[in-house]
């Protein structure tokens, strides 16, 4: 057959199989021209087959017979664009390809498989390198092994270290995607596909991210956001990141790949706006998820040049840490292309300014305890702001004052650790000297316990923390709590409770009933005066958390109810026999015990009703 015979030929099959040629471009992803899409997965490939050969013939005759069937609208040979009286094959073509293209990416995307990447928190999340253990671990599943999933549809999954990559599309549709992308690319038409491409994966992206928590927030909203909110969505923010980027990134990685792998998507003139560099076959693959890579990255980075406060610490390591296991992920997936390495680029950077956050947080809190003299006491003894600033360290130079101090020792200490013990230890001793600024011994043994407490319930709450502390150097530090408030419970109340002792009330001799009730007037008066004044003070004293304040009263009625009762059952009759007995029985048990919950609260103490013995 000659060339305008085979050209006929292959133009009557394409005419056939798109009926409509001024509809094309705008058909629907159904159909095209009333004609059902020769891409369709429903198994008789003939049609499709016949497609495309026609264009293999009409793209190998526009090469070889210029002449015969004039140029395509771009040459790939030479990236060069040249007209020709029959071109208008070649578009046609490449116009139904580029419909066919669209509605197999739109079509014969798994309708479970969003669902399966929004819910990659559940897959290994902890990389190999790192050789860490995580409690949503599964089994690597080794290429080309198949699970089930609800649905009963196979998937395949295949293992990269601790990357997971989920097929996004069945294998027939990435290679009738394959196949097209080709004849378009070598017929000049890449760029085209490259664009069809990217249009239908980066809303799909864009979904995953959204299934899997990541917001849209600009930097300012990040940063105006409270601290409670912030460190929930920090949280988030972990889980969601490992999931993106070792299963949503990388499977789109791997689906571009295999439709683009070695293809030529535009002539050397077109540059990408993704790099300012001349497009490449990982092209598609940037376009797709480049919105939703910087997005995803821009969180970590609004935190790293956030306001720098203590209580971010701990989040900020987080966030350091988790950005440092994603990055060899990060480097497989992005770095390995000129299109995308930028994305990693990014994440490289904004590790690095996370790592100055911590520094310059730890610094600063360092110096600030290093620098804080004593000077006035905090009024109520309650936890000191340097402490409430939460605990941290950065290892300087020791000051030569604190070179003498202390310090636990541990095996396979990280730096960190050792700075964090280091900067509890100086606060500890911070903390010790201002224990002389009260002139009442028991607010100052209240001082320590209120802070010693709040350094053990901060290293107790925060499990990474407790880790690098130890067991050890936190029973030390329970231990100077547990001295303190003995120390505060035996200088407050043991006076008072030994107004309750009958030691010097007994008289001999005569006919006395052996009571000195002179003596028992005095000891009732003396009980009156010292829990009445240990009322006023320590009303006004502060212990800011709930649970420590209320143990602290229990504590307080268990030893000073049961004595007062005991005193009062033995004795009260021999002061209601008397003159005046209201003036020296003037509180009953209840208002003892209503008065105990006024102490701790920072305020003056409440009016109570009190039942009197006698009124």
């Amino acid at each position: 057959m000659d060339g305008p015979a085979e050209l006929e030929a292959a133009e009557q099959v394409v005419i056939r199989l798109d009926s409509s040629l001024a509809s094309t471009a705008a058909a629907e992803p159904a159909a095209v021209g009333g004609e059902p899409m020769l891409f369709d997965g429903a198994g008789d490939r003939t049609e499709a087959e016949r497609f495309l050969r026609a264009v293999d013939n009409i793209r190998r005759l526009a090469l070889s017979s210029p002449s015969v069937v004039g140029s395509p609208r771009r040459s790939s040979g030479s990236g060069a664009a040249a007209g020709g009286g029959g071109c208008s094959a070649v578009q046609v073509t490449m116009a139904r390809l580029e419909d066919e293209f669209r509605h197999l990416l739109s079509s014969r995307a798994f309708d479970l498989e969003i669902e399966a990447l929004a819910d990659l928190t559940s897959l290994c999340i902890s990389s190999d390198r790192t050789n860490s253990v995580s409690s949503m671990d599964l089994p690597a599943v080794e290429e080309d092994d198949s699970i089930s999933d609800c649905g009963g549809r196979r998937s395949s999954y295949r293992s990269l270290r601790s990357i997971r990559e989920i097929d996004l599309l069945p294998d027939d549709a990435v290679a009738d995607l394959r196949a097209i992308a080709s004849r378009m690319a070598a017929a000049g038409y890449g760029r085209e596909c490259a664009q069809v491409y990217a249009s239908i994966r980066k809303p799909a992206v864009d979904a995953s991210l959204r299934r899997l928590g990541v917001e849209r927030l600009s930097i300012g909203d990040v940063q105006r956001l409270e601290w409670d909110a912030l460190e929930a969505k920090i949280r988030r923010w972990i889980r969601a990141a490992r999931a993106a980027v070792r299963g949503v990134f990388a499977s789109e990685r791997r689906l571009s790949f295999h439709v683009f792998h070695d293809l030529p998507i535009s002539n050397v003139t077109v540059v990408s706006v993704v790099t300012a560099a001349p497009a490449t076959h990982d092209t598609p693959f940037v376009e797709a998820v480049k919105g939703a890579a910087l997005q995803l990255f821009g969180f970590a980075e609004a935190i790293s040049i956030g306001r720098r406060s203590p209580e971010k610490l701990f989040k900020i390591i987080d966030l350091h840490d988790a950005l440092s296991d994603l990055l060899p992920d990060v480097s497989d997936i992005f770095a390995a292309s000129k299109a995308a390495e930028s994305i990693y680029v990014q994440a490289v950077e904004i590790r690095s300014r996370l790592a100055d956050a911590v520094r310059g947080i730890l610094s600063e809190f360092e110096n600030a305890v290093l620098r804080d003299p004593p000077k006035t006491a905090v009024p109520g003894g309650t936890v000191h702001p340097l402490t409430r600033a939460r605990l941290a360290a950065e290892g300087n130079e020791l000051a030569p004052c604190l070179s003498c101090l202390e310090l636990p020792e541990h095996e396979n200490q990280s730096p960190l650790a050792a700075h964090i013990i280091w900067i509890i230890v100086v606060l500890e001793h911070n903390l010790e000297s201002k224990v002389s600024l009260y002139k009442d011994t028991a607010l100052s043994h209240l001082f320590l316990m209120n802070n010693v407490h709040y350094i053990v319930h901060k290293v107790k709450d925060s499990p990474d923390l407790w880790s690098m502390i130890g067991d050890d150097y936190l029973k030390r530090l329970t231990g100077k709590f547990t001295v303190a408030a003995t120390n505060y419970q035996r200088t407050s109340w043991l006076k008072i409770l030994n107004c309750l002792r009958d030691e010097g009330l007994h008289v001999s001799g005569g006919f006395s009933s052996g009571i000195s009730k002179s003596a028992l007037r005095e000891r009732f008066k003396s009980f009156n005066a010292a829990f009445e004044d240990a009322h006023r003070v320590q009303s006004g004293w502060f212990v800011p958390d709930t649970q420590l304040r209320e143990e602290l009263r229990i504590s307080i009625s268990e030893k000073l109810l049961p004595a007062y009762r005991s005193f009062l059952g033995r004795f009260r009759h021999h002061i209601e026999n008397g003159k005046h007995p209201e003036l020296y029985i003037k509180h009953s048990a209840e208002d003892l015990e209503n008065a105990v919950n006024d102490f701790f609260e920072g305020a003056p103490p409440s009016p109570h009703n009190r039942r009197r013995s006698h009124g």
